[in-house]
């Protein structure tokens, strides 16, 4: 198997005209092709400034878990440093959570970012919605989204082999001269995400009821504890800054 590491958006480009497989860091496509076999070429985009991009509002999918820092909302933080173990995260990539995992436990993250994700293809890079990645299987550059007011992020624990643990995810965003508090959770394996919109000074209470007006009311009763307590505290910290 032949590595491309491209230095340059427009060597990537070739290199997927060529055939190349995108690897990410490899965590997760390793045991399969030692059991289907290896293609003839394969590219990681770890040299490629666009992919390795880490700012207040951009991280890139190259980049490892384990480099994601306060340079980042609080949300993707926390997201990154609860996937797996240290030595996973010292490999595995953004783009291979969000793309190559069926757990993505980056997603509830990004979703309350309102992230747009930025896309390579053989012949452009353009930006879209996360939704479009995940269903097409898109090659991700990166994230982009505007910094929130304030962020956080909540995973249980679970158990080894058991069903994957409730994450939530919360951001609350400046919007107009009213705020917006994003809300997602990652329950199973399936992703829900909703907001609502309040006034400033609103009293928690009625921020929570117009939560649980969205789909995010349709949660069972364990998964809406957790949304309640989480946005409690999460109010309580934005008001006390």
């Amino acid at each position: 198997m032949l590595l491309r590491l491209p230095v340059s958006v427009s060597e990537a480009q070739e290199y997927l005209t060529e055939g190349a497989v995108p690897i990410g860091g490899a965590t997760l496509v390793w045991a399969g092709w030692q059991q289907d076999g290896f293609p003839d070429q394969a590219m990681s985009l770890r040299r490629l400034p666009e992919a390795n991009v880490i700012e207040r509002e951009a991280l890139g999918a190259a980049v490892v878990l384990r480099e994601i820092d306060d340079r980042v909302p609080e949300v993707l933080r926390r997201a990154a440093a609860t996937v797996g173990t240290g030595a996973v995260r010292r490999t595995a990539t953004v783009g291979g959570n969000l793309v190559g995992s069926t757990l993505r436990c980056l997603l509830p993250a990004a979703l309350v970012l309102n992230a747009r994700a930025v896309v390579l293809d053989t012949d452009r890079v353009h930006e879209t919605d996360l939704a479009e990645v995940l269903a097409k299987r898109h090659l991700l550059l990166g994230l982009r989204w505007r910094e929130p007011l304030v962020s956080g992020y909540r995973k249980l624990s679970g158990e080894a082999g058991g069903p994957p643990p409730l994450i939530v995810a919360a951001a609350v965003h400046a919007d107009g001269g009213r705020h917006l508090l994003r809300v997602a959770v990652r329950d199973g394996h399936e992703v829900l995400s909703d907001s609502t919109g309040y006034d400033v000074g609103t009293d928690t209470e009625q921020i929570l009821n117009g939560l649980q007006g969205t789909t995010l009311g349709a949660l069972h009763a364990t998964g809406w504890a957790v949304v309640r307590h989480h946005v409690t505290e999460l109010l309580a910290d934005r008001a006390g800054r």
